[in-house]
């Protein structure tokens, strides 16, 4: 099994380069946000537990997606493998997520990481708040606050995946609107042929 994990900033287009790479390679996405949404919905207790814990505006601890992440492990068939988008965000998830693949007798692949820059972070934010009406996602101290937290969560595991020789950078900007997705994806499917 292949174990691929997507990392790239708020905007840098992990949701939309998610789907050519899994058809392409034939893993299943799994994205942490989506996971949730799900069993929420199908009511699991997992997904109870989750709930309740929003309701209340906490966080859901780590614990409660990995049990997530693992039942998907678990019970998903006709795969190659998976690609996990929003974990691990931290060096106490990535170090869980070792050890939930060692008891499989497994390990990471590859870190894709999809690069852009803060100005192009913050413009398609913007503009991603505009479209959707999400005021609170436009305003500009929001959005210096999400590419802080990015930067602060995120830039401890790219040294841990460099160290274990896992992690591949690809420029994540090639120009906005379909063509540029397009420029993306092509970097990200040549890169991902290589491993």
């Amino acid at each position: 099994m292949k174990y691929f994990i997507l990392f790239g900033p708020p905007g840098a287009g992990k949701g939309t380069q998610a789907t050519g790479i899994s058809e392409r390679y034939n893993v299943k996405h799994i994205s942490t946000g989506d996971l949730l949404r799900s069993e929420i919905a199908a009511g699991t207790e997992l997904g109870l537990q989750a709930k309740n814990l929003i309701s209340a505006g906490s966080l859901v601890p780590d614990e409660v997606v990995e049990g997530m992440i693992e039942s998907k492990f678990d019970t998903v068939r006709d795969t190659e493998g998976f690609l996990l988008d929003g974990f691990p965000r931290t060096l106490a998830q990535a170090e869980a997520l070792d050890a939930m693949l060692a008891k499989r007798g497994e390990e990471v692949t590859a870190v894709i990481s999809l690069m852009i820059s803060d100005e192009v972070i913050k413009a398609r934010i913007a503009h991603r708040a505009a479209i959707e009406g999400r005021a609170d996602d436009a305003r500009e101290e929001t959005i210096n606050n999400r590419i802080r937290t990015y930067h602060n969560q995120t830039e401890p595991l790219i040294e841990y995946y460099k160290k274990a020789g896992k992690y591949h950078e690809i420029d994540g900007y090639g120009g906005e609107g379909p063509e540029g997705i397009e420029v993306v994806r092509s970097r990200v499917f040549s890169g991902m042929d290589k491993i």
